[in-house]
């Protein structure tokens, strides 16, 4: 815990429907290479008041001496960051037009500022992570859901609303699967982790032999161990995930045109049967080549939000 009695810190949160973590950092800082954070801490989120369980894990890494300049805290959405509300969070059902900003600066007395997690992952990445130095990048997180992120010209973009950014719900296939939006054929659809599992499910009546059949639970990250392990369908499987994603990757390309799209998340961890699909679909629907990005692999793991949550200070 710090105590430097003259030094100034900045908190950071990211709430998520499992985990809720904080950390303290030093404040300011100019590096380019990420803040080390001075305490952090994880806890257990509590579905039925995240709020409060969100207070408490900020007050445990609150310096003992010093100032405390700010908060900034990286929450699910969709949620408006000029208003400081959550909209409403599918995974924490007690968040309903959660007035999450106003509540957590009166039982702080700090300032609060909070935006949507994948945005923030994003601003992290983008300033401290794989896309480091680079003034515009595309950031997409392959997870249970999909999510991203864009910051044009160092900037996080945002929208009207604060809505921005919900790369995951770009349509790819109007013929495709439901998504859990109520949608269909959109990218979390066809290349989320929960897209992965359901696809595999179609098809192990038809492939008697597939590693598949032995797998319990069925995750994506079951689905990646089989594919290194030679299964044919599995390896089709990310192989058919990484394909939508580049499809959609050169759409957002087309309209974004980033220097880097940074691929974080559990899906994006497929191997090579997975990108080299997507970068094969995405070559091949590019207008032109100039439109190419960088694709890498996130680098900042469960750290992304927290250190986006950091960079909304600046």
């Amino acid at each position: 815990m710090p105590t430097a009695t003259n030094s100034r810190y900045l908190l950071a949160a990211d709430i998520g429907g499992t985990w809720t973590r904080a950390a303290c950092y030093p404040w300011p800082w100019k590096g380019e290479a990420p803040p080390r954070p001075l305490a952090r801490v994880r806890r257990p989120t509590d579905p039925e008041d995240p709020t409060s369980g969100l207070v408490a894990a900020l007050r445990e890494v609150w310096p003992r001496e010093g100032r405390v300049h700010g908060v900034g805290v990286a929450a699910p959405g969709p949620l408006d960051p000029y208003r400081g509300v959550v909209l409403f969070a599918p995974n924490l059902p007690a968040w309903r037009e959660e007035p999450l900003q106003a509540r957590l600066e009166a039982a702080l007395g700090v300032p609060v500022r909070i935006g949507n997690d994948a945005n923030l992952a994003a601003l992290g990445e983008a300033r401290y992570g794989a896309g480091r130095g680079r003034e515009h990048v595309l950031y997409l997180t392959l997870g249970t859901g999909v999510g991203g992120g864009v910051v044009c010209h160092g900037r996080l973009l945002e929208g009207r609303q604060g809505l921005a950014g919900e790369l995951g719900h770009i349509t790819v296939d109007p013929q495709g699967p439901p998504c859990a939006c109520g949608g269909r054929g959109h990218l979390e659809a066809l290349a989320s982790g929960t897209a992965l599992v359901r696809a595999a499910q179609e098809a192990l009546p038809t492939h008697p032999d597939t590693l598949l059949h032995r797998v319990r639970p069925l995750t994506a990250e079951a689905i990646a161990r089989a594919a290194r392990q030679g299964d044919a369908l599995a390896r089709d499987l990310l192989a058919r995930a990484g394909r939508w994603v580049g499809v959609a990757l050169a759409d957002l390309c087309h309209i974004f045109n980033p220097e880097v799209v940074v691929l974080g998340g559990g899906v994006s961890r497929g191997g090579p049967w997975l990108w080299d699909a997507l970068r094969e679909a995405l070559d091949a629907c590019l207008m032109r080549p100039e439109y190419r990005p960088q694709v890498r692999p996130a680098a900042l793991g469960d750290d992304a939000g927290l250190l986006g949550a950091y960079a909304l200070w600046g």
